[in-house]
């Protein structure tokens, strides 16, 4: 069920249970990780949830991570080779949904958990090559979407046109993220047009030039990562419209500040800290032989004017108790 009160999403799904940990061989408190591309500042900070947690919980970590965002193939290479060395857990942040399925092979055959964390592996290609990840975490990034849809309505009057900022064409989160906002302001707002930057900064800068010269009228964005969404309030900057909202969805840093200030209007906070900590005490836990939860929704704010320095001095964890079932597994 999907919880938007408050504007907090938060959850945990329990509805299935996978294979009891119990099952596995090795230490799972000696855990491997592979990340996205550390260029990104979410990604870094999700590399100090991990290791973080791991030195609160006593495991040891060794954290691999991509050459930059578009590194798909060189971060399948990196997890090869932790995969020939006696680590007993593994957590994954593929690039793409299919990236990592061969390299996770040899470790679902020698029964190590998989835990999946952020962007999701495509449970079909990974079935067919022969496995299942142990349990996902992350962000529900429908419900994330929705709640920038929903601020958007708050911000804008009613019949507003808007233009959306995907990233990677296919990518799974940023397709729901793009969903969710249209669930919310399907009838009530105008979508003019929807282009893909490719996560990049100054491919939204450059998208929303052009959108804004050719729709002058236009009275907001919403960018599906922060890093666009302050590349589309750039080009606000430049047009002297002041008056175009920009909503992004992270909660990184410099958008939180862009907030503060007066730039951004809002972003949808994701916490990559809390991620990368739940991908650990999710290997911890199967150190203990706990059964893990299949899906585990990771915390979700909207920060906007209103609560800008209260998250930003809070950074990088939520400002108040959200539900954690992972920890909760642990002895």
């Amino acid at each position: 069920m999907r919880h938007v009160a408050v504007k907090v999403a938060i959850g945990a799904s329990l509805a299935a249970i996978l294979t009891s940990s119990a099952a596995f061989a090795g230490d799972a408190k000696n855990i491997a990780a592979v990340i996205k591309g550390l260029d990104n500042p979410f990604f870094q900070t999700m590399q100090q949830g991990i290791e973080g947690s791991a030195q609160e919980l006593g495991a040891k970590v060794t954290v691999q991570a991509a050459t930059n965002m578009g590194d798909a193939s060189g971060q399948a290479d990196r997890l090869s080779a932790m995969a020939l060395q006696d680590y007993g857990c593994y957590i994954v942040n593929p690039i793409s949904v299919s990236n990592l399925v061969q390299a996770l092979v040899p470790l679902a055959n020698k029964k190590v958990p998989i835990v999946n964390i952020d962007s999701s592996i495509d449970t079909a290609q990974a079935k067919a090559a022969g496995f299942e990840v142990t349990t996902y975490i992350g962000t529900d990034n429908v419900a994330a979407g929705h709640l920038a849809g929903e601020e958007m309505l708050r911000i804008v009057p009613a019949g507003s046109k808007v233009a959306l900022i995907a990233g990677i064409v296919g990518d799974i989160g940023s397709n729901a993220r793009i969903e969710g906002f249209r669930e919310a302001t399907k009838g009530k707002l105008e979508e003019i047009v929807m282009v893909s930057a490719d996560w990049d900064r100054e491919k939204a800068l450059t998208a929303a030039t052009d959108i804004i010269r050719a729709n002058p009228e236009v009275a907001g964005f919403f960018a599906a990562n922060d890093i666009m969404a302050l590349g589309a309030q750039r080009a606000v900057d430049m047009s002297g419209n002041k008056a175009i909202k920009v909503i992004g969805l992270d909660g990184i840093v410099d958008a939180m500040k862009s907030v503060e200030s007066g730039g951004m209007a809002a972003t949808v906070a994701q916490y990559p800290y809390i991620v990368g900590a739940m991908g650990t005490e999710a290997c911890v836990a199967a150190s203990q032989g706990a059964t893990l939860p299949p899906k585990v929704n990771a915390p979700v704010l909207v920060v906007n004017k209103d609560n800008a320095a209260a998250s930003l001095k809070n950074f990088p964890r939520p400002g108040g108790d959200y539900p954690d079932p992972l920890r909760d597994l642990i002895k």
